[in-house]
């Protein structure tokens, strides 16, 4: 009775732990897309610097939810606009914002 026990307590365990396995990938999974996406237009050194530093941003929950993702568009504009100035940083951030 006692092995039938341990083997039932670990393998439950064992189901649980996969489980808390397979949904933490789903978030880093999410992350890498909304950064792909966020890098578009960007490439060689540019991409790859903006990658590594939005993919090891780390966001808290509620973030996630609310603040997250517009706060990473509002950076990603900032930089896509950066060096244009007056009417034509307006129309640039307004226009990368909407998108």
């Amino acid at each position: 009775m006692s092995k039938f026990l341990i083997l039932t307590t670990l393998s439950v365990s064992l189901m649980l732990g996969f489980a808390h396995a397979n949904e933490e990938k789903a978030p880093r999974k999410n992350k890498m897309s909304q950064c792909h996406q966020q890098a578009e237009g960007k490439k060689g050194d540019d991409r790859k610097a903006f990658m590594k530093e939005c993919l090891s941003t780390k966001a808290t929950p509620n973030d996630a939810d609310k603040h997250g993702t517009q706060q990473s568009k509002m950076k990603t504009c900032n930089a896509e606009a950066k060096g244009l100035k007056g009417d034509e940083r307006k129309a640039k951030m307004s226009e990368c914002l909407k998108g």
